[in-house]
């Protein structure tokens, strides 16, 4: 029998010391994953402490963003699957076997928040962002359509897998240092002819904190305009 992939679950963290211990505890209980990393992305609180408390592996990340933080676990981490994850408890172990039934080389598995009766009703989920998240999600699949075909209904969840392989064939590719990593992630998978699939995800309300980039509609408003110049970017081929 072959070995299986060294899982590793990729936690971007920035001051969620109420929230990390639980996250990484939850992912290191599931016998399919070997690794928790957390990456203090500048945390001026115990996050780093409680995390390693806790069982994970703990690296730091200077450059401040979201995206900064995930690429450089993605770059720490081991050969083998990735998954990424949010440090808020708004996602569960219990999806990664799903993601790894659907994960095969050279392929992006994306978590979509945007089936309802998946997602708690106190998850910050609101029409808004569901239904911002589908439209854009069918842009993406029109601006890629004649070449990929891909169907998406969410362009900012953060809980995805690929393998370390396919991270290193699109990284230089992927520059974005905050939210509009997410949606430029998967622009480039698809500008590499890489495979996108998205499978639905359950989502809750987060542990404690406010979300950095979607807590009112100002940051709401201010994240889709940063996604959609990340979008139109890659389609265009600038960078």
């Amino acid at each position: 029998m072959p070995e299986r992939d060294h899982v590793t679950v990729i936690i971007p963290a920035y001051n969620e010391e109420a929230t990390i211990a639980g996250v990484v505890e939850d992912f290191r209980s599931r016998p399919e994953v070997d690794e928790v990393l957390v990456v203090d992305n500048n945390c001026r609180d115990r996050t780093a402490e409680l995390a390693a408390a806790a069982g994970a592996r703990v690296v730091k990340e200077p450059k401040p963003g979201y995206g900064c933080a995930l690429r450089g676990g993605m770059d720490a981490a081991l050969d083998g699957i990735l998954v990424l994850v949010e440090a808020d408890g708004s996602f569960k172990s219990r999806d990664v076997p799903k993601f790894l039934a659907y994960l095969e080389p050279n392929t992006l598995v994306m978590g979509t928040r945007t089936t309802s009766q998946m997602v708690d009703q106190a998850a910050n989920m609101r029409s808004l962002l569901r239904w911002g998240n589908v439209v854009v999600g069918k842009m993406v699949e029109f601006l890629w359509y004649l070449s990929m075909e891909p169907r998406l209904t969410d362009v900012g969840c953060t809980y995805r897998a690929l393998h370390k392989s396919t991270w290193t064939k699109i990284r230089s590719g992927v520059r974005e240092a905050g939210p509009a990593f997410s949606p430029e992630m998967m622009c480039e998978a698809l500008r590499q002819r890489i495979r996108v699939i998205e499978i639905p995800v359950h989502y809750f309300a987060r542990m404690g904190g406010e979300s950095k980039h979607s807590a009112n509609y100002r940051k709401i408003s201010m994240t889709a305009l940063k996604m959609l110049r990340a979008i139109f970017r890659k389609r265009l081929s600038i960078g």
